[in-house]
């Protein structure tokens, strides 16, 4: 018998098992085993039923019934039945072990009430066991421990023997856990285990009751809009390879940092039109564009509106798109023969000037004045003055000029360049001067 209490204990510190937890705060136990009376040597079988509650991860409360019925072989009689009170204190606690390790082993003792075929009265018990799951709700436990004899155990036996109802014993047996473990987000992770208990109803969860997160980014898949590619988290779980806070999904340019209004393309030149929409991509920023994103330029006069001085009238370039200034020409005077108006040679020279520099301008303002000497009547130099006016007007015509825009006048010999005091003088009064404004072509 103690090769049997022995081997018993070393049995119940080797295997493992489960006790009922705060998901199943209530047990029942069922079990059987035999004990030995220390007095008289003699053993004998003791079934047990028990009701177990949890108290928390250290301690059970214990209400147990056992029954002793001895080796009918043994002298005098030790039938039993021992009602006890016990507190177990589990060893797997998150102190010494972690109440979900496999091993399970406790101590237990407690107050009873013991009545034999002799006598009753109060007692008490102590010893040690373990347990070891079969499934979630039910585990095989095993224990020893020493019951100590009835308070009034002292009786006088027909031989004048007293006699104490010590003894030791070892059982074994099932227990069945049974109650309802609180799952509040109902994911089928009780709240005791359950990491994220406030998960939201139907979504799918892991061993800890945490949102399955399969991509790893820490965004949980259901609120994940990339679940299978890691991203950012602020990005809902999608990833921004280029960084600029658009969702590669969304990004238009994902491989280029670029502005949220499009769609993750840049604006270089900040002049409202995306790059990949903009023909002119280096516009000097604050200037004004088209739909394209080129610079306006309205007047059409090749300077951009931005850096035209001008930007209602066409203009020149390097005048910042203003037209150009009006300059006076210094040409002529040219002279004619003695009661003549036909072009001289040396005349032609200087028109042919003349007539170049009106061509080449883009505007020109053009009067021809003409001029006599004092000889003749008043009424016929008049009359010459004019004839040399309209013989410079027809000459410059013959060179392409428009006569819209030339004035002629005859002065006959009112306005004379010097004094007609002698023929030197006469010579240089037979003339035709020249008024010409002109501006530059742009």
């Amino acid at each position: 018998m103690k090769r049997l209490i022995l081997f018993s204990i070393v049995y119940l510190l080797v295997f493992s098992g489960y006790s009922q937890t705060s998901d199943k705060k209530w047990a029942i136990g069922l079990g059987a085993g035999m004990y030995n009376n220390m007095f008289k040597e003699y053993s004998g079988l003791t079934p047990e039923v028990y009701l177990s509650r949890y108290l928390n991860p250290s301690f059970d409360l214990m209400l147990k019934d056992e029954l002793g019925f001895k080796d009918q072989g043994a002298e005098g009689s030790m039938d039993f039945n021992n009602i006890l009170l016990n507190l177990r204190y589990k060893l797997a606690n998150n102190y010494l072990l972690s109440e979900d390790s496999k091993i399970k082993p406790y101590i237990f003792g407690g107050v009873g009430y013991l009545q034999d075929n002799m006598d009753n009265g109060v007692n008490f018990d102590a010893g040690i066991g373990t347990k070891f799951a079969l499934s979630p709700g039910a585990a095989l436990y095993i224990e020893g421990g020493y019951i100590n004899g009835i308070t009034t155990d002292l009786v006088k036996t027909s031989a004048g023997e007293d006699r104490s109802d010590d003894f030791w014993k070892v059982t074994g047996g099932l227990e069945f856990a049974f109650g309802k473990a609180k799952d509040q987000d109902m994911d089928g992770v009780p709240d005791k285990k359950d990491k994220c208990p406030d998960t939201p109803a139907g979504v799918a969860v892991d061993e800890n009751g945490c949102p399955l997160d399969r991509d790893g980014d820490g965004v949980p898949d259901y609120k994940d809009d990339c679940p299978d590619t890691p991203g950012v988290v602020e990005l809902n779980g999608c990833p921004d390879r280029d960084g600029d806070g658009v969702a590669d999904k969304d990004d238009a340019c994902p491989d280029v940092p670029g502005l949220k209004k499009f769609k993750g393309c840049p604006d270089t030149d900040e002049d409202g039109v995306p790059d990949p929409q903009d023909k002119c991509p280096d516009t000097p920023k604050g200037c004004p564009v088209d739909a394209d994103g080129c610079p306006l330029d309205s007047d059409g006069d090749g300077v951009i509106d931005c850096q035209d001085d001008c930007p209602s009238v066409a203009g020149l370039v390097d005048n910042k798109g203003c037209p150009a200034a009006w300059e006076e020409l210094e040409l002529g005077p040219i002279y004619f023969d003695f009661d003549k108006s036909v072009i001289r040679p040396d005349a032609a020279v200087i028109l042919d000037k003349v007539a170049d520099a009106l061509m080449s301008s883009a505007e020109f303002d053009f009067v021809v004045s003409g001029h006599t000497c004092s000889i003749g009547t008043d009424e016929y130099n008049q009359g010459l003055s004019e004839r040399r006016a309209q013989a410079v007007v027809k000459y410059l015509m013959s060179k392409g000029v428009n006569n819209a825009f030339i004035g002629s006048h005859g002065y006959g010999e009112t306005q004379p360049a010097v004094p007609n005091t002698t023929v030197a003088n006469k010579q240089k009064n037979r003339r035709a001067e020249f008024k010409i404004s002109i501006r530059k072509k742009m």
